[in-house]
């Protein structure tokens, strides 16, 4: 068995123990510790029930670490014995361990963190490096997080909302390190689908599909961002697009639309044209009006004007964007396009630098950079 697929029996081996009466940091600790033990263990000699074999490993190491700690004598009477023999049941509580994992009352940085560590089966180290920060620091960051989770009693759970945001954000996360946290966040929420029925589960997981599938044509060399309209559409997986598209087509019967249903439905139309001059921009509009009456974020309205534009012409598309707060993320940035493509180039140019000082990440800062230049070369022309 692999490291994915053994981190798939996670939550489960976590939830068992939880139930049986450990503390939510004490047993993210002994399944950790089974986990190390398997990875060592295992490739010579395989379980024939690997998940039985992990709650019996991380049982034991909870008991050992109880019984070693002199105050907690009196709790060590009450979990002294061994369970009984026989197989795990099928049924567990792995939907609860979600949602404490990404309670709202942690902040989102740490929700994150702690389901991966706790859900995900990831070694500090792993998200340490996934986030570029010392392990010391992120190690502080769970330890926080458990210590709050603690303090809340087994009936006071996150909620499905705060569950899909903090997978969408380790999604958003991409590739860095040596854990592809996009293709993580992708096996959590398969899972996800499974535990729940939910369409707007079934949602995430297809938008996830869909931006993924793009993903080899997003960069070039040096990890140079390539805008949607000049990506090589040859190179986008068409199995996932197909398996994005077949899953939210179900959802979407369900007739209980979310945000993330309207989102993968936005992704399914740039997914299906050949080119941006054939994509549907018109539906592409009528999906983000739907994402408006869900959300009213002045963020869908950026990007609904976008769309606008290209269905509608560029003035259209400025109309959309007169009323909006100019200091919304990427603003400049899509007032910049507005602007070049009305012919206003100076202004433009303008913009785009002033995006570029703006942006959060290097390749993005990179990309509006090359943009002035672009402009400013026309204008000399």
């Amino acid at each position: 068995m692999n490291e994915s697929h053994l981190r798939e029996l996670v939550p489960t081996v976590m939830s068992v123990l939880v139930r049986r009466g450990a503390d939510f940091a004490s047993a993210e600790d002994a399944v950790q510790e089974a986990l190390i033990r398997a990875l060592e263990t295992w490739s010579d000699d395989p379980p024939r029930d690997p998940k039985a074999w992990l709650v019996t490993v991380a049982w034991r190491k909870f008991l050992d670490a109880t019984r070693s700690e002199a105050s907690r004598r009196g709790r060590e009477l009450a979990v002294d014995a061994e369970p009984p023999a026989g197989p795990v049941p099928a049924t567990d509580d792995s939907l609860r361990l979600y949602f404490l994992c990404t309670h709202p009352s942690l902040p989102a940085s740490s929700a994150v963190a702690l389901t991966l560590r706790a859900v995900g089966g990831l070694t500090t180290r792993q998200i340490a490096n996934a986030y570029l920060v010392p392990e010391a620091t992120m190690a502080q960051r769970i330890t926080r997080a458990k210590r709050r989770i603690a303090e809340l009693q087994l009936d006071q759970t996150g909620d499905l909302g705060t569950v899909l945001r903090v997978l969408y954000l380790v999604f958003n996360e991409g590739y860095s390190g040596d854990v592809d946290l996009a293709a993580e966040a992708i096996r959590l929420t398969r899972q996800l689908v499974v535990l729940t029925d939910e369409p707007e589960v079934a949602g995430l997981l297809a938008l996830m599909l869909l931006h993924h599938a793009r993903r080899a044509s997003r960069t070039g060399p040096g990890g140079r961002l390539v805008p949607l309209a000049e990506q090589d559409r040859s190179r986008w997986d068409t199995g996932l697009i197909a398996e994005g598209v077949m899953i939210l087509q179900a959802a979407l019967l369900r007739d209980r639309l979310g945000e993330y249903q309207a989102q993968a439905a936005i992704a399914a139309l740039h997914a299906d044209a050949p080119s941006t001059s054939e994509t549907d921009w018109a539906q592409i509009v009528e999906w983000y009006d739907e994402l408006l009456l869900l959300t009213d974020s002045p963020v869908v309205r950026l990007n609904r004007a976008v769309a606008v534009c290209e269905a509608n012409g560029p003035q259209a598309g400025l109309a959309e964007v007169a009323d909006l707060d100019p200091s919304l993320p990427r603003y400049a940035a899509v007032l910049a396009y507005l602007r070049e493509r009305i012919g206003d180039l100076e202004q433009a140019a303008k913009l785009y630098a002033e995006a570029s000082r703006l942006a959060t990440s290097v390749p993005e800062r990179d990309h509006l950079t090359r943009e002035a230049a672009r402009v400013r070369q026309l204008l000399r022309a």
